[in-house]
């Protein structure tokens, strides 16, 4: 189920990318000689007009051949003999299309599931948090300068920007009246990981690198069993044992279940700086007018967090075992349908729901960065045209694209043993 699940992800994202291009081909009276889904040999195909529609045998992949696109071909239905801006709009409306597909599953996620409000869920007592006057209920709206509207903007912030000793602006609304506090952040000592304060077993969804946590050999998706002898049976019995018995800088020994076995680790708790509360993941109902504008921000969240994640990735500060090919991603619809499948089948979809909206975002991100083979490398030769009022020869441009082309597909097998390497 997992393949046929993964392998119905893939297509998804793919057709809806190449439907964008394709339709705005049609649009503009360019030729499409082909369009197709997968990779390699033909399954299956039959031709209506001048268009031969394709299944191929290697499941990943597509692709809208119009006429000319790559060659020195002004015939009237032709990619070169349409305006610059036709041809831009031709491009440009693969990863467009990606975006609306994010949108559109929104509306259905949050219209069934609800939008994450960031509400305060629990106060540490003598914490900073306490002190300025925050109290549980209160709906976080600003914070440390950044515009929170879900919860996961402020998670987002939290985890690009590390909480220092400095104090806090936070504005709250409480009651309906919105109120401006600074709040004085609580030294602590800290494993550096993250769970989910719920009643389910407490599973690490990160592990900070270069934490106690990561240094002792703690990984994410370890379920913490006991923590320096005392049981742990959920993630809000693990806080509560926090809250009472904080951390020190005296070694303790975690335990955790990773794939059925038992593993036991010695940690040293690092000095750290925490906000002193926690805040909510859960989702509340919204009406169709919220329904939405949070939609909107959920497609704003998704590209906010995917141009993040490529900058850290590029500046070095994650690894490439973060990032993920198509290996990977069969990986990642697997365990979300394992989690799910107990749940029954309404869970099942809006996990599967939000990773496709995850993935569709991904790629239209990916594909307007400006690199030869990418629709953004070709959007940038479309705006020299359009600023220059003539086009730059198509044998350099092909010799840019075709460099491009073999760049991405050496990155692409690195990241397939690396997948593979992750799953060993």
């Amino acid at each position: 189920m997992s393949i046929i699940l993964s392998l119905i992800v893939f297509s998804v994202l793919v057709l809806i990318h190449e439907f964008g291009h394709f339709l705005l081909a049609k649009k503009n009276g360019i030729g499409v000689t082909e369009f197709s889904l997968g990779m390699g040999p033909r399954i299956v195909s039959f031709t209506r007009k001048e268009t031969k529609y394709s299944w191929k045998l290697i499941p990943f992949g597509g692709s809208c051949m119009m006429v000319g696109e790559d060659e020195d071909d002004n015939s009237d239905n032709s990619f070169n003999s349409k305006s610059v801006w036709a041809r831009i709009s031709v491009i440009a409306a693969g990863p467009i299309f990606n975006f609306i597909l994010a949108f559109v599953l929104s509306i259905v996620i949050i219209g069934m599931e609800g939008w994450d409000q960031c509400s305060v869920v629990h106060v540490a007592e003598g914490s900073g948090a306490e002190v300025a006057g925050l109290q549980e209920g209160d709906v976080i709206k600003e914070y440390d300068g950044k515009k929170i509207v879900i919860s996961r903007d402020l998670w987002l912030y939290q985890y690009m920007h590390s909480t220092t000793g400095k104090d806090i602006d936070i504005t709250f609304e409480r009651d309906g009246k919105e109120h401006k506090i600074q709040m004085p952040a609580t030294e602590r000592y800290s494993m550096g990981v993250s769970y989910y304060d719920t009643a389910d077993p407490c599973k690490t969804t990160e592990v900070v690198k270069g934490s106690a946590a990561a240094q002792a050999g703690i990984k994410q998706g370890d379920i913490i069993t006991s923590i320096g002898g005392n049981k742990v049976a959920s993630g809000s019995e693990l806080k509560e044992l926090l809250d009472q018995k904080p951390l020190t800088g005296e070694p303790v020994e975690v335990t955790v279940i990773r794939d059925k076995e038992t593993l036991t680790f010695t940690m040293t708790p690092a000095r750290a700086y925490s906000t002193g509360f926690n805040f909510s993941m859960y989702r509340v109902d919204a009406s169709p007018l919220q329904t939405l504008r949070y939609s909107f921000t959920e497609l704003r969240y998704d590209m906010e967090s995917t141009l993040k994640s490529f900058y850290m990735l590029f500046t070095g500060q994650v690894s490439t075992d973060d990032v993920s090919g198509p290996v990977g991603i069969v990986s990642i619809v697997g365990d979300a349908y394992k989690e799910s499948k107990s749940d029954g089948v309404r869970y099942v979809f809006l996990n599967i729901a939000y990773l496709i909206v995850l993935f569709s975002v991904n790629l239209g991100v990916l594909n307007l960065f400006p690199l030869p083979a990418l629709d953004g490398g070709r959007l940038v030769f479309l705006f020299i045209e359009a600023v220059r009022g003539k086009p730059i020869k198509k044998e350099r441009e092909a010799v840019i694209h075709l460099i491009g082309m073999v760049v991405l597909m050496v990155l692409m097998v690195l990241i397939l043993f690396n997948d593979i390497g992750k799953l060993l």
